[in-house]
């Protein structure tokens, strides 16, 4: 039988939904912070080299953290609520000695 995940119960899931997005807020925050902090040591360093390589650059930082954060946070929102310990694990037996 496969045992119950903690999220599977709506409270738990909310709090832990809830907990995500707030971690998405922040994150989009520091991303945005950084995109702006590199648009402005690539003028600086470069002047205006061409507007599509500061939206390539942009649109690059900004993917590349945001994908970064959203999959480091729903490892925290598993690991967190106790959804990764809610598995059968079949090679259990084999393990022991």
């Amino acid at each position: 039988m496969v045992p119950k995940s903690p999220l599977d119960d709506p409270e738990t899931a909310a709090f832990a939904w809830a907990r995500f997005r707030r971690l998405m807020r922040w994150m989009m925050l520091v991303t945005i912070t950084m995109v702006i902090g590199s648009m402005v040591v690539l003028y600086r360093s470069n002047g205006l080299v061409s507007v599509h390589f500061y939206i390539a650059t942009a649109l690059g930082i900004g993917f590349a953290m945001l994908l970064m954060s959203a999959l480091m946070g729903l490892v925290f929102l598993s690991a967190g609520t106790g959804h990764d310990d809610a598995i059968i694990d079949p090679l259990e037996d084999e393990r022991e000695p």
